[in-house]
Formats: C-alpha cells, sequence, structure tokens
C-alpha cells in the first residue's frame, strides 16, 4: 500500500524545454528571425504547460539526479510510487525509523528492497522476498533516482510543435456562436487551468501522462 506515503523533491533543477526554437523552425520550414522573440516565449511555456499535463519532466532528471523524501503516516505502507516516469536508475534508497536517526542505505543485495519498473515503485521487502512496511515518520524515506529520456520522445515532439503552432496563431482563443451562446474552440478538450488542447494533440499527451 502507498496512501499512507507524501513524497516531497528535496532539490529542484532548472528545466529543460521539450523542444528548442530551432527545432520548431526547422520542422515548420520557417525562415529568418520575425519570430523569434515570440516563438522564444511560447516554446518554454508550451514545455512547462505539457510537462504539467502529463506529471512528468521527461529531460530534467535523465542524467541529473532526482531526490525524493517519503513521509509515512501509518504502519502499514509498504510500496512508494515514484513522481517521476520512466524511471530508469535507483541509485539510493535510505530510511530511517527517527527523525533524530541517520539515514540507513537499504540495498537489493540484502534483499531490503524491490523495484517494479512497470509502476515505478520501490517496495519495502524482507529477506525472504516478502513484502514488509517501510518505517513511519516525517521524511522517513529518502530515493535517489534517475528517469525520462535522452531526448523528446519523437511522437511527443511532433504534438508540442503542433501545439506551438496552435499557440503562435491563437487559435486557443477563437470562438464561434451558436444560437446566442460563445463555444470556445470547438473540437477541443477543455483542461485545467483554462488550458483547451485539439483532440489530435491530446491523444499524444495522454500516451506519456502518469497519473498516480
Amino acid at each position: 500500500m502507498w496512501w499512507g506515503a507524501t513524497p516531497t523533491t528535496i532539490f529542484e533543477k532548472i528545466m529543460a524545454d521539450l523542444i528548442t526554437v530551432y527545432e520548431y523552425k526547422d520542422a515548420e520550414g520557417i525562415r529568418g528571425e520575425t519570430e523569434d522573440d515570440r516563438l522564444g516565449v511560447i516554446v518554454p511555456q508550451v514545455s512547462d504547460l505539457v510537462k504539467k499535463y502529463c506529471g512528468t519532466s521527461f529531460l530534467d532528471y535523465f542524467s541529473t539526479d532526482k531526490v525524493e523524501t517519503f513521509s509515512i503516516t501509518d504502519l502499514y505502507t509498504n510500496t512508494l510510487i515514484l513522481s517521476e516516469s520512466p524511471v530508469t536508475a535507483i541509485d539510493k534508497v535510505e530510511e530511517r525509523t527517527a527523525y533524530s536517526e541517520p539515514y540507513l542505505e537499504l540495498t537489493t543485495g540484502n534483499y531490503e528492497f524491490y523495484f517494479d519498473s512497470d509502476a515505478d515503485a520501490v517496495i519495502r521487502t524482507t529477506k525472504n522476498g516478502e513484502k514488509s512496511n517501510w518505517a513511519k515518520g516525517m521524511g522517513a524515506v529518502k530515493i535517489t533516482y534517475n528517469s525520462g529520456y535522452a531526448s523528446t520522445p519523437k511522437d511527443l515532439q511532433l504534438a508540442i510543435f503542433d501545439l506551438v503552432t496552435y499557440y503562435m496563431k491563437d487559435e486557443h482563443k477563437e470562438r464561434r456562436t451558436l444560437g446566442g451562446a460563445s463555444i470556445s474552440n470547438p473540437g477541443t478538450s477543455g483542461q485545467k487551468n483554462n488550458t483547451d488542447f485539439p483532440d489530435h494533440i491530446k491523444r499524444v499527451l495522454d500516451l506519456h501522462r502518469v497519473v498516480i
């Protein structure tokens, strides 16, 4: 069970954009620098929007460690779900039995934890290969790991190109009137924070979306 655990990222880095202005211009056959200033604003905003919608950063922790601490609120939690996906490596798993105690490193060699790559989950185990429970307490568990990709997946990259074009053309502001009612951009799917994605883009984003 994992619902008794609250993850906290204790280190944040400068986030990488999922595409560059150059990549977008090259894909769209844009020459000259007329739109560079506007693209320099929209590309990072679209990258951030996609990361927030998908619930993962894709590139940021492929070669840089991600460190998460978990506060365990009960005595029955045996599974911790990591916030980034896909996890590529577990570098260190540490646990402390009291807030005043130092962290002790756990190892797979001692059968103290198991990494479930299908679920991006770290499971506390015993030497008999059975599930155990994580120690209770604030920041009781600290996990250092890597995740994501060396470069943006091609299908996601194409969807982001289309999404940048969508915002460059201000299509997200389009309205049409039907029977006296204003309808926002028909054929799109509404998201949180008043964000609308065209359906063909949303289908690709949903393939990469992490739901915990």
